[in-house]
């Protein structure tokens, strides 16, 4: 892996603001859901550490969906942890959350951004309980798409309408207005 200082300059800024982001409280609800979801302790070690080889986050959307992730890996060797975290992506966008909402393997296997980790897994709590996972809630419900329907006449008197961004045209008229002089020809 790329070795990168630590300790100063724009790394050390970029840091402290991604570390400003983390909120602990919903890494710990999100650890509680995956408890919970699973029915296995959490891996011992920090937050970070116990999910960097994807392996409990493979378990996790395999009590969601079984069969998302076909083979978990379970050797120590970098590629072999990176293809868990992959395989647990490609699956959570088989299960619907939006790409959007999704972390990058860098950010979970080299703790560069573990509040985008965190919030991953909150998608996915929102996702599951929009699928209709019975089991524990994480975060809120996502929003159900609402179809309008308007008349044609609906739709023609909201184009007579000016829209307060552009103005009003309410006595708008350019009598007066006269910019320097006329042109001499």
């Amino acid at each position: 892996m790329a070795e990168r200082p630590k300790g100063y300059g724009m790394t050390a800024e970029l840091q402290e603001k991604k570390d400003a982001k983390r909120d602990r409280q919903l890494d710990q609800e999100a650890q509680d859901w995956m408890v919970a979801v699973t029915g296995e302790p959490f891996p011992a070690g920090s937050y970070e550490e116990a999910l960097k080889d994807g392996v409990y986050l493979c378990k996790v959307i395999n009590k969601l969906q079984p069969g998302s992730v076909s083979k978990i890996n379970t050797g120590k060797m970098a590629f072999m942890l990176m293809e868990n975290i992959n395989n647990f992506l490609d699956a959570c966008t088989r299960y619907g959350v939006p790409k959007t909402d999704l972390f990058q393997t860098v950010d979970l296997y080299e703790a560069e951004n573990i509040p985008q980790v965190t919030a991953t897994i909150h998608a996915l709590g929102r996702q599951a309980q929009k699928k209709g996972y019975k089991g524990p809630a994480l975060g809120a419900k996502m929003a159900d798409k609402t179809e309008r329907q308007f008349s044609d006449e609906q739709k023609k008197s909201g184009s007579a309408v000016i829209g307060l961004q552009m103005g009003t045209n309410k006595g708008a008229n350019q009598s007066g207005m006269t910019f320097g002089q006329t042109r001499h020809m």
